[in-house]
C-alpha cells in the first residue's frame, strides 16, 4: 500500500473523515534516505516514490547522505559509508550495539556505542583517535543504553538515554554538564539553532510524543500521539529540522504495529500536515530519514555532517 499526501492547506475544526479518505489525493512526497531497520536495509525513495537505491544494513537505525554522495549508516554493530556504485570506503566494526553515527568536519567518524557506553572519533582509516566512556570499564550498558547520539558545534556530545528516560550533555572529558528527565525513552535528540533541544521519544509509557525543551528543562512545544488527524504516533525515531522551522519525523512501526500509521511525516510548527509517506510495500519500520531536496539539522543534528 502506498500512501502519500503533500500539501493540506487547512483542515475542519471538527474532523470526521477516516484516515484512507484523507489519502485520496497522493501528490509527491520530497525524495530522501531512510534505514528500515526490520527489513536491515538502507534506501533512497525517490519523489515519486521508486525505490532507486538500497543497500543491506542489518538493524540500521541512522543514516546521512554525505556531501560526496556518498551514505554513512549503522549496521547493528558497526558503521559503513558506501558510494552510489556500493563501494564500501570506510568501514568500522565492535562487538558493542551501535545505533548512532556521525561525519565530522575534520573528515573523522562520530560513532556512539550502546553497550560499551563509548562516545568514538574514527580517522577515516578506521584509527580510533578520541575515545570518551560514559560507562566505567568492563560494565556492560545493556540494549538500552543509549540511542541516537551527536557531536555539537560548541564540541560537547548529545546523547538520548533511551533506557534511563534522560537526555544528557556530556563535554570533551565525559563530564555531565547538563541533563534532561524524559519519559518514555528518548530515541533521538536535536540541538537547534536557538539553544532549545528537540526530543524524539519512543513507545515505553505508552505516550510517543516529540518535545521541545528550553535551556531551563521547561517544555515550549510538543506533539502529542493524537494530535495530527489520521496520525498516530506509534515510536518516535528520527527527526530534521528544516530551515523553514517544518519538522520531518520518523514514526517507527515495529513492536507490532506495522500497517497501523505511516511511516514518516512532514508538520510546521503550527502542525500542519504538510506531507505524508505510507509505503508498505517498500519500508516496514523507518527509524532515520532525510530529505534530499533541503538541508536543516537531521536525525538528531548540530548539522555536522
Amino acid at each position: 500500500m502506498k500512501t502519500v499526501i503533500r500539501g493540506l492547506l487547512s483542515l475542519p475544526l471538527v474532523f470526521t473523515a477516516s484516515f484512507a479518505q484523507v489519502h485520496e489525493a497522493t501528490p509527491s512526497h520530497p525524495p530522501f534516505v531512510c534505514t528500515d531497520y526490520t527489513q536491515g536495509k538502507v534506501c533512497i525513495v525517490s519523489g515519486s516514490g521508486t525505490l532507486d537505491w538500497e543497500y543491506p544494513a542489518e538493524r540500521c537505525n541512522d543514516v546521512w547522505m554525505l556531501a560526496n554522495g556518498n551514505l554513512l549508516f549503522n549496521t547493528g554493530n558497526g558503521v559503513k559509508e558506501v558510494t552510489r556504485a556500493k563501494e564500501v570506503v570506510f568501514s568500522y566494526e565492535s562487538k558493542s550495539e551501535i545505533y548512532a553515527c556521525q561525519r565530522l568536519p575534520d573528515g573523522n567518524t562520530f560513532i556512539g556505542e550502546c553497550n560499551s557506553g563509548s562516545l568514538l572519533e574514527v580517522s577515516p582509516g578506521g584509527r580510533i583517535v578520541r575515545t570518551i566512556r560514559l560507562l566505567p570499564d568492563g560494565v556492560d550498558g545493556g540494549h538500552f543504553f543509549m540511542r541516537n547520539a551527536r557531536k555539537l558545534h560548541n564540541g560537547n556530545y548529545l546523547v538520548a538515554h533511551y533506557g534511563l528516560n534522560k537526555v544528557c550533555e556530556y563535554d570533551s572529558t565525559g563530564k555531565v554538564i547538563r541533563e534532561i528527565p524524559i519519559k518514555g525513552g528518548p530515541h533521538s535528540v536535536i540541538r537547534l539553532d536557538g539553544g532549545n533541544t528537540l526530543i524524539a521519544c519512543s513507545d515505553h509509557d505508552g505516550e510517543p510524543r516529540v518535545v521541545e525543551v528550553d535551556t531551563s528543562g521547561r517544555i515550549v512545544w510538543q506533539l502529542a500521539k493524537d494530535e495530527l488527524p489520521g496520525i498516530e504516533l506509534k515510536f518516535m525515531t528520527g527527526m530534521q529540522s528544516l530551515p523553514d522551522g517544518d519538522l520531518v519525523l520518523t514514526n517507527w512501526l515495529g513492536h507490532t504495529q506495522f500497517g497501523k500509521a505511516p511511516h514518516a511525516f512532514e508538520i510546521t510548527r503550527s502542525k500542519r500536515v504538510v506531507w505524508i509517506y505510507k509505503d508498505d510495500s517498500i519500508v516496514k519500520t523507518m527509524s532515520s530519514i532525510e530529505l534530499l531536496d533541503r538541508t536543516g539539522n537531521a536525525a538528531a543534528g548540530g548539522g555536522l555532517h
